[in-house]
């Protein structure tokens, strides 16, 4: 499958080359042993390859009597038991067993009229004395076949001009993925690429992939140069493949996502690097290269990224190449000329993934040390937990990823050695979650148009179409489609009428193409009221409750969008919306439109302006669709620890909790990263190693003085239920570090959940008495924000007393819905607290670092917090819960579109207006001339007197027109004028 460019191994003498490292290395039993011979027979054998239960090797093998080619074998691992799968005549190449097992693939020749007649030939050349120098023969007649184990019945698969072959099948069996120069022989060609087929053939090898019975066919790759040998990867999504330079001098080693899009190149090693191969881990693949010598062809391995330097696997002088891992990744079979008489046959070993992964530099980091610090809560101490978790090593704690484990491995440490008890799963410090990290496009993804004279069309998904996240999946037969405008259905509400862009239009089991936002020209009170009925979901639920049986959204001209196909990004839900739903560019829509005499941009003129506009159908159009729609599942963990208060488990329980993870590396959802730092590491050094320093903090004062007589007096207000005297703790206080907050509070959701035992509607209190958190507490300024006091109404006499010998300045808020893990905890009727010091220019960028808090506030922060935490592990009687209404914060609207780049202050309590704390650099806020400190009065003719007033007037701007704003800076009113960007 995996097949040498000719010229390349015939004319090219490449000089000796050490790689970095290489002379650390040890030799092959590093990574290989056990290593033995496995096919002996034969002139030749070549590219096994196991089946998906590993108890099969399909192989190619010079062995058939009266045949001096390749044919098919198929080798039972248990009983040795080798089979002829070929039909014995021909050439064949590059088999394949099926994931079922129950059939194979390959490339034969046997049909071609002459097959015979090329076999004696080369019989009576090889009795001559003669023999060819090796090389692949590119002939015009391999096609590929499927043979059913059960039958015997052989079933041809292509029927093209050309070479077809190097097939494999995906590894749910779907696909198939296949190297052909096809498109050679269908259309004419110039005198000079005439030349160069009968030359050389190879040279117009592209990757082509096509369902498993044939059907489908689509081209990948249309570069000069051999591309070929493609497998897939693990996951399925990806191929790997090389490609020859034009010349045939070199080859590289490539992956290219399965849509054709994505292309990476893996290696730059200038030499003849081919045959790659995924490891089952899908971490790293195997290829074949002569960096070493012309000669000299050995096995290298090379990150799935192409991020690390390749690292040498073989060490034996000649060929060993064709390496293809077992499924379960424990070992290895390659072809190699190591065999007496250097006649190439096939070889296995036992292979350590353990050390392949170390010697890439991808396993897991060593723990880190738990540095020594103090009972007592130490800015000093403090710093040393929050450096290294910031630091380069956790490379920002993405949940779910190798940061994430490094930093919740670190926690547990340091629960472990403040000798708390583990709380997590199966007596372990760890409570796993499984979440869905982001969707992408699948495998089987179709979109086709069939207009008048039956004429058909078929469109490129992620390039000309994509699916929506919430979309439904599957086969959605042909149907018709019409145009409904911008698809908004909203009742009249006060001085503004009813809109209904669906009056007297039949949508049942039809496509409905719409509009992707809202008038752009109409009056922002008018906006407001439209913008809550415009979001995708709605304009989806809408359509589909009128029998529809798609939705297609267009960007349009007007809408001054960066992408005109919709992100695929999760959305807070992952329900679908019942029917399919994909977005096209404006051209193609232009495509459907210009058939029915009409214009995107004079419809889109017209609709602008607010007026009613009856939808109408485009007759002359039928669309089918196959919309596929993969979830990347991965997998994150808490962290809990508990302080126990006596001898067995208590039934009432304390939480102090903050969130471990971040943003990761490189600019994702949520990250204010600038241009030139899209590929950094986001610390989040304040959100949240600041919290989760203080949590480590409190936990070993705690810890420390849990027997100390009278280490904390009983407050007054609480003397009735405790007893003045008393010093023990009458409550466990559990600690938790939670992940995958970043990502929508995933793991305290999951945490009481459980708890709850899947009820939605259970209470968890007062089994937890109450939830103190602390999310970003290292940036104190003026004040500490406390949040959440609203829940209880023990809350300000507490804080009142135990803030009294911290002598925090303080800002209390009632609010307890709030965007931290608190309202995971709140939502099951538990008491909350929060504490925070405020956003600033920094929040999720890569610029959150050690360097830029205040260790001493912090240590004020994490005091106060132990204080508190002691004060209800010291009470008989759980906090009282005060239900609080959700606040109008605008979520249940659409997402926002305009972009102004302020940091609101959060801390700013008795003002009329919203406060910044800053804004964020060469934003549209800064670039009008606001700045932290500035008090936003009114926006775009809106009277601003908090946070969701300003939320809701946002909702009424249009991109890149600009609005009159209207601050108040030093006592002065100024009036600025500031252009709003677009988020999307």
């Amino acid at each position: 499958m995996q097949y040498l460019h000719r010229h390349a191994a015939l004319t090219i003498l490449l000089p000796l080359v050490l790689l970095a490292g290489e002379s650390a290395r040890a030799d092959e039993s590093t990574l290989l042993t056990h290593t033995r011979q496995l096919t002996f027979e034969g002139r030749r054998a070549g590219e096994g390859y196991f089946s998906a239960d590993g108890r099969l090797l399909v192989f190619q093998s010079e062995r058939h009597e009266g045949n001096p080619f390749y044919q098919i074998y198929l080798m039972d691992l248990e009983t040795g038991d080798t089979t002829l799968i070929s039909p014995g005549h021909g050439k064949t190449t590059c088999a394949w067993i099926h994931p079922s097992s129950t059939r194979i693939l390959f490339a034969s020749t046997h049909e071609d009229p002459d097959a015979k007649k090329k076999q004696e030939e080369e019989l009576e050349l090889r009795a001559s004395g003669q023999q060819r120098r090796y090389e692949w023969s590119f002939d015009e007649h391999f096609e590929l076949y499927e043979k059913d184990l059960a039958t015997g019945a052989l079933t041809r698969l292509t029927d093209a001009n050309g070479y077809d072959a190097e097939g494999s099948y995906s590894p749910d069996g779907s696909l198939i993925a296949f190297a052909s120069n096809r498109h050679t022989y269908d259309r004419a060609l110039t005198d000079d690429e005439k030349k160069q087929l009968e030359h050389d053939p190879s040279y117009f090898m592209d990757l082509y992939l096509m369902n498993a019975d044939g059907s489908n066919l689509r081209r990948l790759t249309d570069a000069p140069g051999y591309d070929g040998g493609p497998f897939f990867s693990p996951d399925g999504k990806r191929l790997c493949f090389r490609r020859f330079s034009p010349d045939g001098a070199t080859a590289e080693i490539y992956t290219i996502a399965i849509d054709g899009r994505d292309e990476r190149r893996l290696t730059h090693l200038g030499h003849m690097s081919w045959a790659p191969y995924y490891h089952p881990s899908g971490e790293y693949l195997i290829f074949t290269t002569n960096v070493h010598g012309f000669a000299n062809f050995e096995l290298y391995l090379v990150d799935a990224q192409g991020r690390k330097d390749p690292v040498r696997v073989t060490h034996t002088e000649g060929f060993d190449g064709l390496p293809v891992f077992s499924p379960d990744g424990n070992r290895l079979a390659w072809t190699s000329n190591r065999a007496p008489g250097n006649q190439s046959q096939i070889f296995i070993a036992d292979w350590n993934h353990a050390k392949a992964r170390e010697m890439l530099g991808l396993a897991d980091a060593p723990a880190i040390a738990i540095p020594e610090t103090a009972a007592d809560i130490t800015a000093a101490d403090l710093e040393k937990h929050v450096r290294i978790l910031a630091g380069e090593a956790m490379q920002g704690r993405m949940t779910g990823e190798a940061g994430e484990r490094l930093a919740t491995q670190y926690a547990a440490d340091a629960f472990r050695a403040l000798g708390l008890v583990p709380a997590g799963d199966n007596g372990t410090y760890f409570q796993q979650f499984d979440f869905t990290a982001g969707v992408s496009l699948g495998p089987d993804n179709a979109l086709t148009a069939t207009f008048p004279d039956d004429k058909t069309a078929r469109y490129k998904p992620d390039h000309d179409w994509r699916p929506l996240s919430f979309s439904a999946t599957g086969q959605i037969p042909a149907a018709p489609v019409v145009f409904a405008g911008y698809g908004i259905v909203a009742p009249a509400e006060g001085d503004f009428e009813e809109y209904d862009a669906y009056v007297h239009l039949d949508v049942t089991d039809k496509w409905v193409m719409i509009l992707r936002y809202l008038p752009e020209n109409i009056a922002p009170e008018r906006r407001q009221h439209l913008h809550r009925y415009a979001s995708l979901r709605h304009k989806a639920m809408t359509a589909r409750d009128r029998g529809a049986r798609g939705l297609i959204v267009v960007s349009g001209p007007n809408s001054q969008v960066k992408e005109q196909l919709i992100p695929m990004r999760l959305d807070g839900s992952l329900a679908g919306s019942g029917l399919a739903a994909l977005s096209i560019t404006d051209e193609l829509a232009e495509v459907f439109l210009n058939l029915h005499d009409k214009s995107l941009k004079s419809l889109q003129d017209k609709l602008d302006t607010g007026e009613p506009m009856m939808g109408f159908s485009l007759d002359k159009v039928s669309l089918n669709a196959s919309i596929d729609i993969e979830k990347e599942t991965r997998t994150g963990r808490n962290v809990l620890a508990r302080l126990p208060a006596g001898d067995k488990p208590t039934e009432h329980i304390v939480i102090l909790g903050a969130h471990i993870d971040h943003l990761g590396q490189g600019r994702s959802a949520g990250s204010t990263a600038r241009d030139e730092e899209s590929e950094d590491i986001h610390y989040g050094a304040d959100d949240n190693a600041s919290g989760v320093a203080a949590l480590f903090e409190v936990a070993q004062h705690l810890s420390a003085s849990r027997d100390r007589k009278g280490a904390q007096k009983p407050s007054e207000a609480s003397r009735d239920h405790q007893g003045a005297e008393n010093s023990g703790l009458k409550h466990d206080i559990l600690f938790a570090a939670w992940s995958g907050e970043e990502l929508g509070l995933l793991g305290s959701a999951h945490f009481v959940n459980h708890l709850a035992e899947g009820d939605p509607a259970r209470t968890l209190h007062p089994h937890i008495m109450a939830y103190i958190n602390m999310d970003m507490v290292g940036r104190l300024r003026e004040n500490l924000i406390v949040q959440g006091v609203g829940s209880s109404s023990i809350w300000p006499a507490v804080i009142e007393q135990r803030n009294a010998p911290v002598g925090l300045p303080i800002t209390l808020q009632n609010d307890s819905y709030l965007p931290t893990d608190a309202t995971s905890f709140y939502l099951r009727g538990v008491p909350i607290l929060s504490l925070f010091t405020g956003s600033h220019a920094e929040y999720h960028s890569p610029r959150d670092t050690p360097d830029t808090l205040n260790y001493d506030g912090l240590a004020r922060v994490a005091k106060l917090a132990a204080l508190i935490t002691r004060d209800l592990a010291l009470r008989d009687k759980a906090p009282d819960y005060q239900a609080q209404a959700r606040p109008d914060s605008g979520a249940q609207r659409a997402r926002l579109r305009a972009y102004l780049g302020t940091i609101p202050d959060y801390a700013a309590e008795d003002i009329e207006g919203l406060k910044l704390s800053g804004v964020v650099k060469s934003g549209p806020a800064e670039q009008a001339g606001l700045r932290a400190g500035d008090i936003i009065l009114e926006l775009a003719g809106r009277k601003i007197t908090n946070i969701y007033d300003y939320t809701y007037a946002i909702e009424a701007l249009k991109i890149n027109e600009p609005v009159s704003i209207t601050i108040e800076r030093e006592g002065n009113s100024l009036e600025l004028t500031l252009t709003p960007g677009s988020r999307e």
